[in-house]
């Protein structure tokens, strides 16, 4: 059966979206000392369709590389963006990865194209409730998602090999550093809401201190704090 020309039309705009991500971490090498992405990363943002998870009406705009509105004043992320803070974390099939902040679920699924399991944490109940049901529909059966409080992790769940962080706190959130596993790796924004943030690598130390590395300028919806319900599986 032929794909409809709509299909096409956004098989093209994932495909020229691909190639505007490594143009880009070729220009940001400078910051991020990466001039490409993995080929495990690069086949997840090629496998995932984004255009299942923004709103309906940005469906023809959805591999653009800019982040779009997805309600309640959230955002789903610029692809460069989600390429590259999947990348920093050097993950393998066997890792179990905590997400915070899983919004529409997009970066979600990119990490469970990479990883083993992935553990996510919404603080909008809203967007839990359909980040879950997208995510299932679409077959991905190693990610559960729970509305809860990113600030305090997910502990019964931890350690975790790698943990990524959609929304800038002003810092390091300690629960985080301390359900990270030695060895482990932290991708966060951090920085003061809507003013000056870093992408910021966070690598823990064997003896539980961390080291911090500054990456790139970014931009993202605050952290905020907030009550959950318990876990919740997709």
């Amino acid at each position: 059966m032929n794909r409809s020309i709509d299909d096409e039309k956004l098989a093209r705009a994932h495909a020229r979206l691909l190639d505007e991500i490594q143009a880009d971490a070729r220009e940001t090498e400078f910051w991020t000392g990466r001039n490409k992405f993995s080929a495990a990363v690069m086949a997840a943002m090629k496998k995932v369709p984004r255009h299942e998870f923004v709103l309906s009406g940005d469906k023809e705009v959805a591999y653009i590389n800019r982040p779009l509105p997805i309600g309640h004043g959230q955002t789903i992320s610029q692809p460069y963006i989600v390429a590259l803070m999947t990348d920093i974390l050097n993950l393998k099939k066997t890792d179990k990865v905590l997400e915070i902040g899983t919004g529409c679920g997009y970066q979600s699924a990119v990490l469970a194209e990479v990883a083993g399991q992935v553990f996510s944490i919404e603080v909008v109940p809203d967007l839990a409730t359909a980040a879950r049901q997208k995510l299932k529909g679409l077959g991905y059966d190693n990610i559960e998602v729970r509305h809860g409080d990113g600030f305090q992790g997910w502990p019964e769940e931890a350690p975790f090999d790698a943990i990524l962080v959609t929304a800038a706190p002003e810092g390091v959130p300690p629960a985080l550093a301390d359900q990270l596993k030695p060895g482990g790796r932290m991708i966060i924004p951090i920085g003061t809401p809507y003013s000056s943030q870093i992408l910021t690598l966070v690598i823990k130390q064997v003896d539980g201190t961390v080291k911090t590395f500054n990456t790139l300028p970014v931009a993202f919806v605050p952290m905020v704090q907030g009550r959950g319900e318990g876990r919740q599986t997709n």
